[in-house]
């Protein structure tokens, strides 16, 4: 299949938010947009058959309209559109699976015909064997707002892509291999032209019980030891993308809190999860599940073995 960056739509705010940050994304890739929408089927009686066909028309009209917008914004961008029937997880797990990267909004419409939901996010990020990057609007990134932002009057002109930060933000775990995760930020670094942060967070093991905190050269040891495996991941990656960028950071502390405090100020923030299957459903870190819901900067998902 030809590469391209896929994004699930809806009507909500966040929807185009996250179309228009793929259509950035497809421009730096060079490969083409594709939007995509899921019908819920079989019909149910929540939805029924003639309420189900009056939504058909209604989403391709919103397809057509949003990528006219895009196409405007960036003549020379190929840009597809589907209209796609079944479940939602399923279909826009399947979609991303084929994809380079796939986007879509962090929030969205609540009830019966939304798919942008929590849930469905939640689950394409869980199982994707590809990158899924979370968009939230310029009004949802505020953290105002209820789950019924993405309100059924938003129009392609509602929202932005909500983008205001600069910089890439780059969670590791020095202890896990993570070459794909690597490979995706240094590569959105290098082609959007901006520097990348690297954070790794530590905390002395429970074995040292309060001797790192009453002793400081326990503590600053084990500081060092962190700071020197980190540079020894990075340091490969800094010769394969030599112009990019590059500062290293090991902090003391969860790590779901010092990337959400990076990601204030970030343009992207970019964490792993890792690629197996847990007995009730799709694994996702409580590290990623944390910056998922708080960071307001979009957030990439990157899955590895």
């Amino acid at each position: 299949m030809t590469p391209h960056v896929t994004v699930g739509m809806d009507e909500s705010p966040e929807s185009l938010a996250a179309a228009l940050w793929a259509a950035e994304e497809a421009s730096l890739l060079d490969v083409p947009l594709h939007l995509i929408h899921v019908e819920e089927w079989p019909v149910t009686a929540e939805v029924p058959v003639l309420s189900a066909e009056s939504l058909v028309e209604r989403y391709g009209t919103l397809l057509h309209a949003t990528a006219d917008r895009v196409r405007d914004d960036r003549p020379g961008l190929d840009v597809t559109t589907e209209m796609a029937r079944g479940r939602a997880p399923a279909e826009l797990t399947d979609a991303a699976n084929e994809a380079e990267v796939t986007v879509l909004g962090s929030r969205g419409l609540g009830g019966v015909v939304g798919f942008l939901i929590g849930s469905v996010s939640l689950a394409v990020v869980g199982r994707a064997r590809r990158p899924v990057v979370l968009v939230r609007s310029g009004a949802s990134s505020s953290g105002a707002g209820s789950d019924d932002a993405g309100s059924e009057d938003a129009g392609p002109g509602a929202a932005d892509s909500g983008n205001v930060g600069s910089g890439i933000v780059l969670g590791v775990d020095i202890e896990q291999p993570c070459d794909p995760l690597l490979a995706f930020a240094f590569g959105e670094a290098a082609r959007r032209d901006e520097e990348l942060r690297i954070l790794h967070s530590w905390s002395p093991s429970p074995a040292y019980g309060h001797t790192a905190i009453l002793d400081p050269a326990v503590g600053s040891g084990l500081g060092r030891k962190a700071t020197e495996g980190l540079a020894g991941m990075v340091r490969p990656w800094r010769s394969k993308f030599p112009a990019v960028r590059v500062t290293e950071q090991a902090v003391v502390g969860p790590a779901a809190a010092a990337l959400v405090d990076a990601s204030r100020s970030a343009g992207l923030l970019v964490v792993g999860r890792r690629s197996r299957r847990s007995p009730v459903g799709p694994h996702l870190g409580h590290v990623a599940h944390a910056v998922i819901h708080h960071s307001p900067a979009p957030v990439a998902v990157v899955p590895f073995e």
